[in-house]
């Protein structure tokens, strides 16, 4: 037996073994942003296209070795990674103490929802351009396989809680739960949460609790 195959009968057991237990590793995401085609080539050049850096988690996902600068306000964040591929809009996902250094509020939402949410102008090394909306904090969420629904006993758009064991423990409310047959298990926090609660990447969390809509509070 190969080493491969080996690492597929590993891979799945561990999977068998969190599904059962309701265990979630959990990832915490650092600032990034996600750039339409368009705003790839204003930025970095006419046909430019992304240069892949690393994979992600997620299947056909990648850190792009390109970065760029935020601009807000009141100060800069450079070097902030961009992911592809390219995707339909740009979003640019911060922490609250981000909004502070650039002085916006960026709105808690979900990927994607990002109708009046907050503007922020992005540098690039061949051109600037500056986002009438798109900036967000990307609410807590869990990706889950089709299989991993099924096994967990949740549903896309369910939400749930979340505990964490450790120094400082914590039970994270109102996570989303998001299902695709394109999407591996893994819980996303952003920084802030993952510093407050000391969660290291790779940590595991339980769903303990699917709450109903009138447990659910938001903004």
């Amino acid at each position: 037996m190969n080493k491969e195959k080996i690492r597929e009968i590993v891979e799945e057991i561990v999977k068998n073994s969190l599904k059962k237990d309701k265990m979630v590793p959990i990832a915490a995401s650092n600032r990034h942003i996600h750039l339409s085609p368009e705003h790839v080539e204003r930025l970095f050049g006419r046909g430019y296209e992304l240069t892949k850096l690393k994979e992600l988690s997620q299947p056909n996902q990648f850190a792009a070795k390109e970065t760029v600068t935020l601009i807000g306000p009141k100060g800069r964040i450079h070097n902030v990674r961009v992911l592809g591929p390219a995707r339909g809009s740009t979003q640019v996902e911060v922490s609250l103490f981000d909004g502070f250094t650039l002085g916006v509020k960026p709105p808690i939402r979900n990927s994607g929802d990002i109708k009046g949410s907050e503007s922020i102008t992005i540098q690039g090394p061949k051109g600037q351009i500056t986002i009438r909306e798109g900036l967000i904090c990307a609410a807590r969420h869990i990706h889950m396989h089709k299989s991993d629904g099924e096994s967990f006993g949740v549903n896309d758009g369910d939400l749930v809680q979340v505990k964490v064991d450790g120094v400082r423990g914590i039970i994270f409310s109102n996570v989303l739960i998001r299902i695709s047959s394109k999407y591996k298990l893994e819980m996303h926090i952003d920084l802030d949460e993952a510093n407050a609660a000391g969660i290291k990447n790779g940590q595991l969390g339980e769903i303990i609790a699917t709450l109903s809509p009138n447990q659910v509070g938001g903004e």
